[in-house]
């Protein structure tokens, strides 16, 4: 396939608000060794977007410093994590035959080979993202999904917020029949949450703001509780015998609140800090009742492979709230800031 020599891109050259995402004509990523080159499609916007925008991160010892996903970030970076297109092209030691199929990229950079490495990086953070018309990749995290019943917009949506929902759930040790429940259920977590949860066989409980709750239990939820209201008390009603995983990506009061809702044995996974990443709670409702405090950054690469193969079945269906074009960017994660919507937002090239 023919590639030209320069793209389209939105990229930023520091920290700050929306205002720093520009738009750019910059060369189309060269190719190295095991890489292949793909045309974008569509790539999702994400809480990591607005993050790394902002250098929301911290580091270790600083809370306030301004960073990236994982460190300090060199600039002009292109943002965009998650990306759904065409091979146009490979690099030395790949096989030709992936031209032309239709992808999906794991975006983690990953500290080792091998099924169940961890993410210390991230695609639009530690190196060049999807907000572009073409983004390279390693080949091994290319994933064909031509035979895939989702859109790309659909596509799109599954690697950040699917991957991280489908690590919690992993990372949490899910079983069916279990009583789980899911905070922030509205958005792009939360919902890839309450799918997978609900498709595992577990009874999905969820907390949502209550114009939304609608649309959750839409998306699979047995029961929706209204953030407004008593939490707990709500929770408590429709689970009298507790919880056995907390699946969490508010954090602040909820893990407090929510810790003594766990039944013995319970697990409280947290992969997200919306509510503050201040935390207190009782540290007596863990070791008296052999519950966990687990901690879930993204996923690995073996759960990646299980998020592709629901996919490639149709499985799981990620709700697109709206799409923008890739030039609206700003607009489009200012949308996602204002948390007025259900789904997810997609920018299309």
């Amino acid at each position: 396939m023919a590639v030209p020599t320069t793209m389209r891109a939105m990229r930023i050259a520091r920290h700050g608000g929306p205002d720093v995402l520009t738009e750019a004509e910059v060369a189309v990523p060269a190719l190295a060794a095991g890489e292949v080159l793909v045309r974008v499609s569509a790539v999702a916007v994400n809480n990591t977007d607005l993050w790394t925008r902002e250098g929301a991160y911290g580091r270790p010892g600083d809370p306030t410093a301004r960073s990236g996903w994982r460190g300090p970030i060199e600039f002009p970076r292109i943002q965009g994590a998650d990306v759904a297109g065409r091979v146009v092209s490979v690099g030395p030691g790949v096989d030709a035959g992936l031209v032309g199929r239709r992808v999906v990229v794991d975006p983690a950079i990953y500290d080792t080979d091998g099924p169940d490495a961890n993410p210390v990086g991230l695609m639009g953070s530690e190196r060049d993202g999807g907000y572009a018309e073409y983004v390279t990749a390693p080949a091994w995290q290319v994933h064909d999904m031509t035979g895939s019943p989702l859109t790309d917009d659909q596509l799109a949506a599954l690697p950040t917020a699917y991957g991280t929902a489908l690590g919690m759930i992993e990372r949490g040790r899910l079983r069916p029949g279990e009583t789980v429940l899911v905070s922030g259920a509205s958005g792009g977590v939360g919902l890839a949450l309450v799918q997978i949860a609900r498709a595992r066989g577990a009874r999905v409980l969820a907390i949502s703001s209550g114009e939304k709750i609608d649309a959750v239990r839409a998306a699979g939820a047995h029961d929706v509780v209204d953030r407004a209201k008593d939490v707990v008390g709500q929770v408590r009603a429709v689970a009298p015998e507790g919880i056995d995983v907390g699946l969490d990506v508010v954090a602040g009061d909820l893990v407090d609140e929510g810790l003594p809702l766990l039944r013995d044995g319970g697990r409280w996974v947290v992969a997200g800090a919306l509510g503050g990443y201040q935390v207190g709670f009782d540290v007596r409702r863990l070791y008296l009742h052999n519950a966990q405090l687990i901690g879930s950054a993204m996923h690995t690469p073996a759960h990646f492979e299980l998020l592709m193969d629901l996919a490639r079945r149709g499985e799981i269906a990620p709700v697109i709230a709206t799409t923008f074009p890739l030039h609206q960017a700003a607009d489009a994660q200012d949308e996602l800031a204002h948390r007025r919507h259900v789904g997810k937002i997609v920018l299309v090239p």
